[in-house]
């Protein structure tokens, strides 16, 4: 018997059924893993989201000067106190946009006071470093809000890392780099700087230039990939959906297949055995036998007549 083909059997009303069957299973099941996805984004989100809105903490908290930026930091809230650096030291960022304008970012040293001691620094007292302030946005670089600050100042801000594009052919050309790279202007000035920049926000104390740039946006903290177990249970519900409808069309291969004669003949035959041909054979003996037991056979076998004589 020939195989029918496999959507013949497959429009059949039974496997027609089943693969409605199958098809709801395996719905059902990617609906739980769109799930778990959710819940996995949800975490992240919440996640993310906590780090940003912690309240400011010292920078100097987090990290030292003497340390890379941790993963753990950026993002983070923070406040700094110090003295602004030398008017010479401050930079341009070019290619910035705001809003629907392209300029620049003011980048600008705050020398930081030490916080194992009241005070400003001293002449001649080991520095505690400076860290670097996107102060915010202006149109060029000879715009009045670009002009440096001077002066003692705290303010509040975020924790930026440098950006990856390469900027240190720029550094001999002047003060206007293409991107905001520590490791590009840890040669441009006299003194430490830490490994991460502070997007200013607000000016907690201290004179606030006037006018001052616009506001930079604080950068979006990286992703906290809470919840990685929720992922692995998505993965694990679209496996079981995949698995369902694959068994559903093995079946309907195992039945489209036609039966093997062989399944037909009894699985236990009749055991009794052939009779043996050799059984069936005079034996070879009863030709050889001695004439006067022969004799004797053929008298037995001569007909008796009836006057009790035996016939010659």
């Amino acid at each position: 018997m020939p195989e029918r083909s496999f959507w013949r059997t497959a429009l059949t009303p039974r496997w027609v059924g089943l693969l409605v069957l199958a098809l709801a299973i395996a719905a059902v099941m990617s609906v739980m893993g769109v799930w778990q996805l959710e819940v996995y984004q949800s975490k992240t989100a919440a996640a993310t989201a906590k780090r940003a809105e912690g309240a400011p903490v010292a920078l100097q908290s987090l990290f030292s000067i003497d340390e890379g930026l941790p993963a753990k930091a950026v993002g983070r809230r923070v406040t700094v106190s110090g003295e602004w650096g030398p008017a010479k030291d401050q930079l341009f960022i070019s290619d910035r946009r705001q809003g629907s304008e392209d300029g620049f970012w003011v980048v600008t040293p705050l020398l930081l006071t030490d916080t194992s001691s009241p005070g400003t620094p001293t002449a001649g007292a080991p520095h505690p470093g400076a860290v670097m302030v996107v102060r915010g946005w202006v149109s060029s670089v000879s715009d009045p809000a670009a002009r440096p600050p001077s002066g003692p100042v705290e303010l509040s801000g975020a924790v930026a890392a440098s950006e990856a594009q390469d900027s240190s052919g720029d550094a001999a050309n002047g003060r206007v780099l293409q991107s905001l790279r520590i490791p590009t202007i840890v040669h441009m000035v006299d003194y430490r700087i830490y490994d991460a920049f502070v997007v200013q926000s607000s000016i907690d104390s201290g004179t606030a230039p006037q006018p001052a740039p616009a506001v930079v946006p604080a950068p979006a903290p990286p992703t906290d990939h809470a919840g990685l177990r929720n992922v692995a249970y998505a993965f694990q519900w679209w496996i079981f959906a995949a698995f369902t409808l694959w068994m559903w069309t093995r079946m309907v291969q195992d039945a489209r297949r036609p039966e093997s004669p062989d399944d037909s003949e009894p699985s236990n035959p009749d055991p009794t055995p052939d009779p043996d041909p050799d059984s069936a054979r005079v034996p070879a003996s009863t030709s050889t036998a001695d004439p006067a037991s022969a004799e004797r056979a053929d008298q037995a076998e001569e007909p008796v007549q009836s006057s009790g004589t035996v016939s010659a």
